[in-house]
């Protein structure tokens, strides 16, 4: 294990306790991780925290969190993957009768 994984693992530990919460291990690290590159990548570098932030506040609402995290960081890093390409900024991404 690098240094910066066990950093991350250590400090990933430390959060969870401290907020009193329950994460899928290192496949939500992952989860997290990759979207954040996809934004960060397909958006802008300042776009990545915001949006996990953003994504981290809908799965707290909804009944299972962790299958909802999962299935908005893909829904989102597929938005982010094609966000160049999309010129329909004010349509939601998957309001398909909507689209041209």
């Amino acid at each position: 294990m690098s240094d910066d994984a066990k950093a991350m693992s250590e400090w990933v530990t430390a959060v969870t306790r401290e907020l009193g919460i329950e994460v899928g291990g290192d496949a939500v690290v992952d989860t997290v991780l990759d979207l954040t590159s996809d934004v960060a990548h397909g958006v802008s570098r300042p776009a990545a925290p915001v949006t996990a932030f953003l994504i981290g506040i809908a799965a707290g609402r909804a009944d299972d969190p962790s299958v909802a995290a999962a299935d908005y960081a893909r829904k989102i890093a597929a938005l982010a993957q094609g966000w160049e390409a999309d010129t329909e900024r004010g349509v939601a991404s998957n309001d398909q009768s909507q689209r041209a």
